[in-house]
């Protein structure tokens, strides 16, 4: 029940203090502002994401050495899991284009 009513209240918080933050007026600076946030934000989800898939590649090339004979599956599972790690830098991509473009804080 607590954690219910504490969602609730975390909601309308949001809601409310949403529509006061839209209906202020943006400053030059809140552009900039934006434009390096997503930066540092695309850059840290790429790097991010590189240590993911080098991890695993390097995981991959220690389970072939160790044993040749499991490489088929080894590498159906490395690619499927090189997969899902670039897909998270393709949301973190596609996130911080809606910030440049799609923000209504910016115009």
């Amino acid at each position: 029940m607590r954690k219910a009513l504490l969602v609730v209240v975390n909601t309308m918080a949001l809601v409310l203090a949403a529509s006061a933050a839209f209906a202020a007026g943006v400053a030059p600076e809140v552009a900039a502002a934006t434009a390096t946030a997503t930066a540092i934000g695309m850059a840290i989800a790429a790097a991010g994401c590189g240590i993911g898939q080098g991890l695993g590649l390097k995981a991959a090339c220690e389970g072939t050495a160790r044993n040749p004979e499991a490489g088929g599956k080894i590498t159906v599972t490395l690619i499927l899991g090189l997969a899902f790690i670039e897909s998270l830098a393709i949301y973190a991509l596609v996130v911080n284009l809606i910030l440049l473009f799609a923000n209504p804080l910016i115009g």
